[in-house]
């Protein structure tokens, strides 16, 4: 299978580093596994909290198992940086499990696309917080 590319492509501008960031935040709230590994070159590298993952496969396999877990899960992404071919994101989501307990996960990620702005490296650092229901910042189910 050919990618097609998926702009906006490096090098990145602050515009289009914002723009970037927002597709990516859009498609992660879709919560749509497919959807978002088509982001991802076919050899993407990750690196999630713990887990290292190595291509779309393991990446649909992931994310469909994080959210049947995550369930109500709404992400906000902020652009932190960007030069030439990456962009670092700070992030924050929320979500709850199945016995309805709620929590916010902080974070940062840092990424690196290809010349078609396909993201070829992302390394997520995160930190969970457990909160009350009537502490959610995010709207969402």
């Amino acid at each position: 299978m050919s990618d097609s590319p998926r702009p906006p492509l490096p090098p990145f501008t602050e515009e289009s580093a914002r723009r970037k960031v927002r597709l990516a935040e859009d498609a992660w709230n879709s919560r749509d596994p497919e959807k978002v590994s088509l982001a991802y070159t076919e050899d993407s590298e990750w690196r999630n909290r713990d887990v290292f993952l190595n291509g779309r496969k393991e990446i649909v396999d992931f994310l469909a198992d994080k959210w049947r877990k995550e369930l109500g899960y709404r992400l906000r992404k902020e652009l932190w940086a960007y030069r030439g071919n990456r962009i670092a994101v700070r992030f924050e989501y929320e979500y709850h499990d199945a016995d309805g307990q709620w929590f916010r996960a902080y974070g940062n990620e840092n990424w690196e696309f290809d010349d078609d702005g396909l993201m070829r490296k992302r390394y997520a650092s995160i930190n969970d917080l457990a909160i009350a229901a009537d502490e959610r910042r995010i709207a969402g189910d």
